[in-house]
């Protein structure tokens, strides 16, 4: 079954031999977003021949991965559709009817050539300065032969005959004309001696089959395209147009690769970054929305997309873009959209637990939206609730040296705890007035205040307004905490060293 109509049909076609990754993730937002913008059609096929290293669990991360950045299917292994099946281990009944195809019309022969005779025929190749191509041993052998080599148990390959004496043309979305001579195809193996087909054919067949109409891949697979125009050619179908998106280089334009930090979406995940954010960062890797906007939703995107914006160069991944992307979306999104993903986090942290109450729930998302300002990731955003949740042990050691080693800072705090215990009301403008009638009374900085509470409230020196801080707290939390720093700074009024444990 084949299309015929003319609408726009891609794919995207992991392997399952490990996590879904950055450069994954930007080649199936690319034809995601071309099939939204033509009304066309989006496939998931898995490419899952590779028996020996396809997984169950690497399959559930990939589309445990797509569902979590919000990218959906017309049609794949969940989604079903006309087309199927849509795992390359269960179409191998279609790979034989098309090889049985090539053999009846003597496009397609068995190959018996071992490893050995493979070797030493390129090591030749090489030796005489020739583009090292397979030399045809058994393009002519005669049925007695082929029925002996059988019979000895010898199980063949089968390789495509091409006979290709002038260039194959490629006339690329994005690079452009590039022309591949004929000396770099030779008899290619299209299906191996253990019964299935290569990446080559399966990946074309499935295209002829299922009609996809534009091929949006990674530049890697560039150099595969002749053998895929020839396989369309000679296989009777439709050759595809073709786009090849230039790489994602590391910082140092090196491959970007593990050692260049967190590389897959479990890894982003894990780390704190929001799938709305990783999507725009992704969108951005080798695509111009046409202006200076960095932040584009999906929606926006799909209205201004168009393959001609795909850029020539290689992308560079710049981790701390992303951060600042995803710093963007923890400020703005709604904050009951925030927690979604948050919730997690403070749960793994202990902050909450699964059956929290509303009022604890309410308040994490309270202590949330103080701190989600500053932060760039959910990581971070953690960290930075962490003293309403968990006592101070310690005070920053700068903080310390700048605002806790006056003399009369102890008793500064004293008179402040003091005011405090008698609020009428625990909210941040009862606070606020309090303590600034106290800073005027006194004739002093505010800073000469406020920083020395903010230390012994949550053993930093920046965060949040420290009257939300102290709102946030609660009266008993703040009143403990101001009269521990107290005790510990007239405690160490003889020590010479600066203050920082407790």
């Amino acid at each position: 079954m084949t299309m015929t109509d003319g609408s726009v049909r891609v794919r995207f076609a992991p392997s399952p031999t490990g996590a879904l990754h950055l450069g994954g993730v930007r080649t199936a937002l690319l034809n995601w977003l071309f099939a939204r913008h033509t009304g066309g059609r989006m496939v998931l096929r898995i490419d899952d021949t590779d028996l020996a290293r396809s997984s169950e669990v690497h399959l559930r991360q990939i589309l445990e991965g797509f569902r979590w950045l919000g990218l959906s299917f017309d049609e794949g292994i969940e989604e079903g559709g006309a087309f199927g099946p849509y795992r390359q281990s269960q179409r191998l009944e279609i790979y034989r009817r098309h090889l049985d195809n090539l053999i009846q019309r003597g496009l397609a022969y068995p190959c018996y050539c071992s490893a050995e005779e493979l070797k030493a025929a390129r090591e030749s190749a090489l030796k005489e300065g020739r583009t090292p191509r397979y030399p045809g041993t058994c393009r002519h052998l005669a049925p007695e032969e082929r029925a002996a080599r059988e019979a000895a148990g010898q199980r063949p390959v089968y390789r495509l005959r091409v006979d290709q004496d002038q260039p194959v043309v490629v006339d690329d979305l994005v690079r452009g004309r590039v022309e591949f001579a004929p000396d770099q195809l030779d008899d290619f193996v299209i299906f191996k001696s253990d019964g299935w087909p290569t990446y080559h054919f399966a990946t074309v067949v499935d295209d002829l089959e299922m009609g996809i109409t534009h091929v949006i891949r990674a530049e890697e697979h560039l150099s595969n395209t002749p053998r895929h125009v020839v396989l369309f050619q000679l296989l009777g179908g439709r050759v595809p147009a073709f786009a090849h998106v230039p790489m994602i280089l590391a910082p140092d334009r090196t491959k970007l690769s593990k050692r260049h930090g967190a590389t897959s979406v479990d890894e982003f995940r894990s780390l704190g970054f929001l799938p709305q954010a990783l999507v725009n960062y992704c969108l951005l890797l080798g695509w111009s929305p046409g202006d200076e906007e960095e932040i584009i939703s999906l929606d926006k995107a799909v209205a201004r997309f168009s393959i001609d914006r795909i850029v020539k160069h290689a992308a560079v991944y710049d981790l701390r873009k992303l951060e600042w992307i995803n710093g963007h979306y923890l400020r703005t999104m709604p904050l009951d959209k925030v927690w979604e993903y948050a919730r997690p986090f403070f749960e793994e942290a202990g902050f909450v637990s699964p059956t929290a109450t509303e009022a604890e729930i309410q308040a994490a998302q309270a202590r949330l939206d103080a701190v989600r300002e500053r932060v760039h990731t959910l990581v971070e955003a953690v960290d930075a609730v962490s003293y309403f949740y968990r006592p101070v042990t310690e005070y920053d050691p700068k903080g310390v040296r700048k605002h806790l080693q006056r003399p009369e800072t102890a008793d500064l705090l004293q008179e402040a705890r003091k005011v405090l215990e008698g609020a009428e009301s625990w909210d941040t403008a009862t606070l606020e007035t309090l303590y600034r009638d106290l800073i005027a009374k006194r004739g002093i900085k505010g800073g000469e205040l406020i920083h020395p509470t903010r230390l012994a409230l949550t053993g930093r020196t920046v965060g949040p307004g420290l009257f939300e801080v102290m709102a946030l707290l609660g009266r008993e939390a703040t009143l403990d905490r101001l009269a521990q720093a107290i005790q510990y700074l007239r405690s160490q009024t003889t020590h010479s060293t600066t203050p920082t444990g407790l």
